[in-house]
């Protein structure tokens, strides 16, 4: 069966996001089926998806959907509606059937089988896909496999997808020149994962909480594999990097005996590190941290299920500055217990955190399945049964979005290093001009220096 994989994500604010998912679910595919890859993010023009039909005439066309909205509650955005005009080109083209995925997909799979009229989906990891290519091949129903989901029946969240990862990553394809030729970035991961319990988090839906470590022998070759295709900085795609310091450390060796050379970031948890971990790290090529801190006020932590203080947030600060880092902490206001009290307190608190980037999401998207989501329910917020397709925004007691958004913004015009959101045009155009004059990375760092 021919299969036409399609990434419809074109969000480049402040900065275009390959397309990862999509090299492990071509790599997890029989050789006997044939694969296309088309990103719409990756300048294609409104007749690519046509062409891509009348050119290779797929059976299967897979649908990725990496976001449902931008999470923004002062100025939403919704993405759905990308999604659907891509699976009404397939319908007009012709007999080809279409399959939903993506970590967007697997938040809200029947309602958006249900909106779309697809054909079935996979929920969870990509690489299931193939038992679905195998069933419709040999003309059997495939009710009943882990991780599909169909038209009108019950979703059940899978477990983790157990096998070994592949890749698919082909430097000759299009898309690719095109995140090179826009800052060099191209994105990796070392495990898959999460077993935190955050209260507001999807990702026990997206990758289970049972985390599977790659092999860091194959995650440095992959990293010299991208650096000889042309990356000149590397994200680290894992949902919380520092889950497992061994395995990072390991990790960071693998990559210094590899002979990587290009600079990397990742995403970390603020807790208190062992002695010298940053610095290992950044001698194996690690420039920019990013902390999920989300508040410095010990009431919110606990509302949202963190595992880590104030005091501790502070420690592995210094030691990321110590080692020379670029940092850049994360801030979700406006969660459970938030008051004005709280959100000031953070706001004051994260300024003492020296040579760091702030960005501050305003309020808190609730998704369907988190504790976060039984807490707006019985707190008589959403109904029971009500669709959160539609953004709903937690909304703590005496505390209004626009005020949360009137106080990080006047931090933003005193000069501070706030950025709201993931930085809209301010921090998109300062990127669009550092990469067309070629530097490479991420760049928030220009924001505070």
């Amino acid at each position: 069966m021919k299969v036409l994989l399609i990434s419809i994500n074109r969000l480049a604010t402040p900065f275009p996001v390959y397309p990862l998912g999509l090299d492990y679910v071509a790599g997890a595919l029989p050789a006997r089926h044939p694969v296309r890859v088309l990103d719409l993010g990756a300048d294609a023009g409104e007749r690519a998806v046509e062409e891509a039909l009348a050119g290779f005439a797929p059976d299967v066309v897979g649908i990725s959907i990496r976001n449902i909205d931008n999470t923004d509650a002062a100025s939403c955005v919704g993405y759905v509606d990308d999604a659907r005009r891509v699976v009404q080109a397939v319908r007009g083209a012709g007999r080809a059937r279409v399959v939903l995925g993506g970590s967007g997909f697997s938040i809200f799979p029947a309602e958006l089988l249900e909106v779309l009229g697809a054909d079935a989906g996979v929920v969870g990891e990509g690489e299931r896909f193939g038992a679905l290519l195998d069933a419709w091949e040999r003309g059997a129903d495939p009710a009943g496999l882990v991780g599909i989901a169909l038209p009108g029946r019950p979703v059940e969240v899978p477990p983790p997808w157990e096998g070994e990862p592949s890749s698919s990553f082909d430097p000759a394809l299009p898309h690719v020149g095109y995140y090179l030729g826009r800052g060099g970035m191209l994105n990796l991961q070392t495990k898959r994962g999460c077993p935190y319990g955050c209260t507001y988090c999807t990702y026990p839906v997206i990758e289970g909480r049972a985390v599977r470590r790659f092999a860091p022998d194959a995650v440095a070759r992959t990293a010299r594999r991208l650096e000889e295709a042309g990356a000149r900085f590397l994200f680290v795609a894992d949902a919380t990097f520092n889950i497992d310091v061994e395995h990072n450390l390991a990790v960071a060796e693998a990559l210094r005996a590899a002979g990587v050379g290009i600079p990397w970031g990742a995403f970390f948890a603020p807790f208190r590190p062992p002695e010298g971990y940053y610095r290992r790290l950044a001698e194996a090529g690690l420039t920019h941290v990013e902390f999920g801190t989300e508040s410095l006020a010990p009431e919110v932590l606990r509302g949202y299920g963190k595992r880590f203080s104030p005091e501790d947030v502070a420690v592995a600060h210094a030691a990321a500055i110590e080692a020379g880092l670029k940092v850049a902490h994360y801030f979700l206001l406006g969660g459970p217990g938030e008051t004005r009290e709280t959100l000031r307190r953070t706001l004051d608190e994260a300024e003492r955190l020296e040579r760091s980037a702030h960005f501050a999401f305003c309020a808190l998207r609730v998704y369907p399945g988190t504790p976060m989501h039984r807490r707006a329910i019985d707190e008589g917020q959403v109904a029971p049964g009500q669709s959160l397709l539609e953004p709903f925004f937690y909304r703590p007691a005496g505390l209004a979005p626009e005020e949360i958004v009137g106080l990080v913004e006047s931090r933003v015009r005193a000069g501070r290093s706030w950025i709201v959101g993931a930085g809209g045009d301010r921090l998109a155009h300062v990127v669009m001009r550092l990469h067309a004059r070629g530097e490479t990375g991420p760049l928030w760092e220009q924001l505070i220096e």
